[in-house]
């Protein structure tokens, strides 16, 4: 039996940053990171495209919380403990210097996932957590035959691996989105929210946006039949939408997105906040000014050109028609098309190799002072384990140092 202070099951973004923030504290304790796969903190390495986007440049505690469509009033309370400006001191203390770009996005100078993954693992070893690989945790429980109960909180955890058997004081569950780890939760008394997938792109055939791969506007996007809605840059892929204003939708619109099949349809105005009303104004102005021009011309109301062309070609318009000849139906029919482009997606793609997840476990079951289980005590959760999860842009990493942090705080006092 592998006796340990603290175990900290999931050698990820949260685990490592509680596990260091412990011992930090408490260098007399004896702390193991259990990691299923052969490697650790493999999220951080793709994310950000291989940058790592750590955080997200938003320094007002209630301004942060609003990134996140599940979480957003559990998590502002811990924010005003642990938020942006902490992590990037954090990261800067220990020889890790980031940057802020122009949208937010906070990454290391070096531009390399590289950075923060090797910054883990010296304060690792710095601090004499062991980092146990290849353990997949097959049970949890309170005495050597793994029985569910507990007789006293002072009880000790023992936990089953694949490669042997262990005991702690403080078990720390950080294991993301892994539906075999909420099934052990569930065994000890916690309620699991189902997942579903979150942050996806859209999957979307339309002769409207056939031949514009890579083209990205600023535009407002609602899903019809429901009240999501958002605004931001659209990309267009060559599978469909993406962008901000795509994954915005499906974060805050995952459940509901979910029970449609990832069938449904979607209204798009490339003018983002212009009503059709205005829009047909707009046109019968252009009409006047270039009536002997043909609106393929040139791109107008500051659009792609050729997004432009492709709206004039499915609004019936013809290369060769001039701005004089339209006709109110031609006019009307492109003002609908500039402000109520409508879409069928018909299925999701996943956004780049990043793969969030809507659900965990149950938020009214967590004390958020301290991230410890309400249900079973020295239990603590953190990180993507929890029904918590944000908007694209370095949140999710977010959620995972301030529960890491707090839960750390906890454990020492």
């Amino acid at each position: 039996m592998n006796k340990f202070d603290i175990l900290i099951v999931g050698g990820g973004a949260a685990g490592f940053f509680t596990a260091i923030n412990i011992a930090e504290k408490r260098p007399s304790l004896k702390i193991a990171i259990l990691e299923r796969g052969k490697d650790v903190l493999t999220k951080v390495k793709i994310s950000g495209g291989g940058r790592c986007n750590v955080t997200h440049a938003e320094f007002i505690p209630k301004e942060l919380s609003k990134k996140y469509p599940r979480g957003q009033k559990e998590l502002l309370g811990p924010f005003h403990t642990f938020m942006t400006g902490d992590t990037i001191a954090w990261f800067e203390e220990r020889g890790v210097e980031l940057k802020i770009e122009e949208d937010g996005r906070v990454f290391p100078i070096t531009d390399s996932s590289s950075t923060i993954v090797d910054c883990f693992l010296r304060e690792a070893r710095k601090h004499n957590i062991e980092v146990l690989t290849n353990h997949s945790v097959q049970d949890v429980g309170f005495d050597s035959a793994f029985a569910k109960l507990r007789i006293s909180n002072k009880d000790p955890f023992y936990v089953k691996t694949s490669k042997g058997d262990f005991t702690c004081e403080h078990l720390v569950m950080t294991t993301g989105s892994n539906p075999k780890m909420w099934s052990l939760l569930q065994k000890l008394g916690h309620s699991i929210t189902d997942a579903v997938p979150s942050l996806f792109t859209f999957n979307i055939k339309d002769k409207k946006i056939e031949g514009l791969m890579g083209l990205a506007t600023n535009v407002t996007v609602k899903v019809l039949g429901t009240k999501q809605k958002s605004e931001g840059p659209l990309l267009i892929t060559h599978w469909g939408m993406s962008g901000p204003a795509i994954l915005k939708l499906s974060a805050w619109g995952a459940r509901e997105l979910a029970d449609l099949k990832y069938q449904f349809e979607i209204q798009v105005n490339w003018l983002q906040f212009l009503t059709q009303e205005d829009a047909l104004d707009e046109l019968l102005e252009l009409k006047l000014q270039h009536a002997k021009q043909s609106p393929f011309t040139y791109a107008q109301l500051e659009l792609p050109k050729r997004l432009w062309h492709n709206l004039l070609t499915a609004s019936g318009i013809q290369q060769a028609t001039k701005w004089a000849e339209l006709t109110k139906a031609q006019l009307q029919s492109l003002s609908r098309e500039l402000t109520q482009s409508r879409f069928r997606v018909s299925g999701k793609s996943t956004f780049k190799e990043e793969f969030v997840t809507a659900g965990g476990v149950n938020l009214k079951e967590v004390n958020f002072k301290t991230f410890e289980s309400k249900k079973v005590p020295n239990l603590y959760l953190a990180g993507e384990v929890l029904n918590i999860d944000a908007i694209t842009g370095g949140f999710n990493f977010q959620n995972a140092w301030t529960g890491g942090y707090l839960a750390a705080q906890a454990i020492d006092s």
